[in-house]
Order: C-alpha cells, then sequence, then structure tokens
C-alpha cells in the first residue's frame, strides 16, 4: 500500500496543538508518525546530501 506523500502544513499543525498545550505529545507523536514526519526529514536529509557545497 502506497502511502499518501507527507503534508508539512498538518505536521506543523499536529506540532502547533502541542505548543498550544491542546494536545498531548503521546498523541502528537503519532499524529507524526501517521502523518509522514520520517519521510519529510528523509527527504530533507536526501535534499541536503546532494546539494552542491557553497
Amino acid at each position: 500500500m502506497d502511502r499518501p506523500l507527507p503534508d508539512p502544513a498538518k505536521l506543523l499543525a499536529s506540532w502547533m496543538e502541542w505548543e498550544r498545550g491542546d494536545e498531548t505529545p503521546g498523541m502528537v507523536l503519532k499524529n507524526l508518525k501517521v502523518g509522514g514526519l520520517r519521510g519529510l526529514l528523509e527527504q530533507l536529509v536526501a535534499e541536503i546530501d546532494t546539494a552542491p557545497p557553497s
């Protein structure tokens, strides 16, 4: 089963729920995991690794 691409806006919204105190840390971690945070971070690291040195 293919997962949808991570949605950075939704991931940020989940994080902000925790910062405002609207959600527990455990629920936020669950939402970040289900929302694809790992894939987004892996993608960013791959882009950094392949970027030409500045």
